[in-house]
């Protein structure tokens, strides 16, 4: 609680509805200990299409 409300600073109602996965990413964000650099083109367009947004 101490890391999401008080490091991150997150509204409580925010806090409380995220899982703990989202809360893990907020942090190494938050934190600085995510990647360094961001992915490139070619894993975006795999990513996208293995995702694609559906309407």
């Amino acid at each position: 609680m101490a890391a999401g409300l008080g490091l991150l600073r997150l509204p409580p109602a925010q806090f409380w509805s995220m899982t703990p996965r989202e809360l893990a990413a907020a942090l190494r964000g938050g934190l600085g200990l995510g990647p360094r650099t961001p992915i490139g083109r070619g894993d975006l367009t795999r990513l996208m299409d293995r995702f694609p947004d559906r309407n």
